[in-house]
């Protein structure tokens, strides 16, 4: 086997011996010291009062929902097409049933886009419809056209809305925390939803809002907002405690993950087993299914009695239709997951063909057909955590305009460009850039596509080339306190978006044969034991590596390790343990004096 040594591994910062390892972490993570205990003890006084949208526009748009219902006007809700869309628009929807459940059941209806659509783009009304009201949770803050249109039609749209905008519409009623002072901006359409819910509560002298908490907190994690702010932080660790999963398909998520969730929901465990299944279902769901798991988060409808379709079903067998949406989600994330890997695998290829890592963007250009529009953006999310570069993942398409490239653009945090979307713009070579900083939609005009690459070369010219490692904690000579990885372990509740899950990085280690064990089942674990006892593991270990490491009689080798805090609990006993993110071998004695 080739040694592996290429990993950079760089110090967040130099530790401070007088800090804790939390205070350290936190003030890694821009958590001002002072700061520090505040934000491991957030409290509801930390969430805004509703009225920070403006107390004039709180008033319009409840107006504007009281008004309807009291006039047994029909409202029809735009259910967003991703997670926040989904949990914003259930929020609003199982709020109303708890004031208005016979309204709701007969004059609310919902409508859920065909595919990646936003706002009320393909929303089409006959000239006879029914609804006196249209509330976009999560989207529409840009439709001015449309806003227009529905207000010639005598219609009124209620947008509540987290994304950027040029300006406040004059023809809808629009709560945005981008377009007003409301100090948190890193709240999603389902915190701006609930927030509005909280202000009918204020107005109606009820406290329903509250039992909402769980998809405030989901809504939230799924569109990555910061967890830096403190009430976003607070919302997600609150929303997600055992006594606030309320939601039938997040509970129902929750106990089925709950032994790799490790009992308890946090918002990186959400990232990575509840909200993809949601986004999956949006993406390459079909619209029954998509329908189905929309009305699993609604309480009145979850646990309805449907055919069961599940298979080897009984002729008449029915089932509750949450428990219909949970296996369905499943499978449809497992059909995505294999569209996932043959397309990276496809697209894998063409980077060295086409020599793409030649500039700071990785760009792929390509033609109809050869990626799922529905998957880009995932796609596009996993070459740019491989390369911690930009990543944007074009179709070309051929329209009265002319020929473009279209698609799906990611940022890199890692890489230090959290602002991918004001560079693309900034090149003035691009078509539209519409979406969030390190998430969106691009357009590129074809004979602007060297010029883009030029100008964005010269942008993020200081950018690195190679993966580099950022660590809290670089360990040398095999010293590892144990205690201070229990400390990180216990932290787990804390990492998401802009707090990012602690890495440490051990140097110099000398790996005896008697420090390894390998476990094998379907696939290799390799398991290093420390002198004090602290362990690393590997899953999926590479077999050269494996057989390297158990197969030398004397000496040892010299590795370099990356990876993460954990604690192992077996027996009643709880033991600190590194999870192996990444490794090199630098070097090797075969002689142990």
């Amino acid at each position: 086997m080739k040694w592996r040594c290429w990993m950079k591994i760089q110090l967040l910062s130099p530790p401070d011996k007088d800090l804790l390892v939390v205070q350290q972490i936190l003030v890694n993570r821009g958590i001002k010291l002072s700061d520090v205990h505040h934000y491991l003890n957030t409290t509801d006084e930390d969430i805004n009062s509703p009225l920070a949208f403006g107390e004039d526009k709180m008033k319009r748009a409840a107006a504007a929902v009281i008004g309807c219902i009291g006039r047994e006007e029909k409202i029809l809700v735009v259910v967003d097409c991703d997670c926040d869309g989904y949990t914003s628009a259930a929020i609003l929807i199982n709020y109303l049933h708890d004031l208005f459940p016979a309204y709701t059941e007969s004059k609310v209806n919902w409508f859920l886009h065909s595919g990646k659509q936003h706002g009320l783009t393909d929303l089409h009304l006959e000239e006879n419809h029914e609804f006196g009201l249209i509330i976009a949770p999560d989207a529409a803050s840009n439709d001015y056209d449309l806003h227009l249109e529905f207000a010639y039609q005598d219609l009124s749209v209620l947008v509540l809305d987290h994304h950027e905008a040029e300006f406040e519409s004059p023809n809808a009623v629009v709560i945005n925390n981008q377009l007003c002072d409301y100090p948190n901006k890193h709240l999603s359409g389902a915190g701006v939803t609930w927030q509005f819910c909280r202000y009918l509560d204020s107005l109606l002298g009820v406290d329903f809002a509250n039992r909402y908490l769980d998809l405030v907190a989901l809504g939230n994690t799924a569109d990555m907002m910061s967890l830096r702010e403190f009430e976003t932080k607070h919302l997600i660790t609150k929303g997600f405690k055992n006594e606030h999963l309320h939601n039938p398909f997040i509970r129902g998520m929750a106990d089925k993950n709950a032994f790799t969730l490790g009992g308890k929901v946090t918002s990186m465990g959400a990232a990575w087993y509840i909200a993809p299944f949601v986004n999956a279902m949006v993406r390459s769901g079909e619209p029954n299914e998509k329908e189905i798991l929309f009305q699993s988060m609604l309480n009145f409808k979850a646990f309805q009695k449907i055919p069961s379709n599940k298979r080897g079903h009984k002729p008449g067998e029915m089932e509750d239709l949450v428990t219909q949406a949970l296996r369905t989600a499943t499978n449809v994330k497992n059909r995505q997951t294999k569209t996932e890997d043959e397309t990276l695998e496809k697209l894998e290829g063409l980077i060295e063909k086409r020599n793409l890592l030649d500039h700071k963007v990785l760009l792929f250009l390509l033609e109809p057909g050869q990626v799922d529009r529905n998957v880009a953006g995932l796609i596009a999310n996993k070459f740019m955590a491989k390369y911690q570069r930009p990543v944007c993942i074009l179709t070309k398409v051929t329209d009265e305009n002319g020929i473009s490239y279209q698609g799906s653009a990611r940022g890199c945090d890692l890489a230090g460009i959290t602002n991918f979307k004001d560079i693309c713009e900034q090149t003035l070579a691009i078509d539209y850039a519409q979406g969030h900083q390190g998430a969106f939609g691009l357009g590129i005009p074809a004979g602007l596509i060297e010029t883009f690459l030029e100008r964005t070369d010269e942008i993020l010219k200081d950018m690195p080339n190679e993966p580099v490692y950022y660590v809290d904690y670089i360990y040398t000579d095999g010293e590892v306190p144990g205690q201070d990885i229990l400390d990180i372990a216990f932290l787990d509740e804390l990492w998401g978006k802009d707090m990012d899950e602690p890495y440490v990085a051990l140097q110099g280690l000398k790996i005896k044969k008697d420090m390894v064990t390998v476990y094998s089942k379907k696939d290799l674990t390799l398991k290093i034991t420390l002198p004090n006892r602290v362990s690393l593991i590997m899953f999926r270990a590479p077999e050269e590596l494996c057989d390297m490491l158990q197969n030398h009689n004397t000496g040892y080798y010299i590795m370099n390790i990356v990876a993460r805090c954990s604690a192992n609990e077996y027996g009643g006993y709880v033991t600190p343990q590194l999870k192996i993110k990444d490794w090199e071998i630098t070097g090797q004695n075969m002689w142990d004096f």
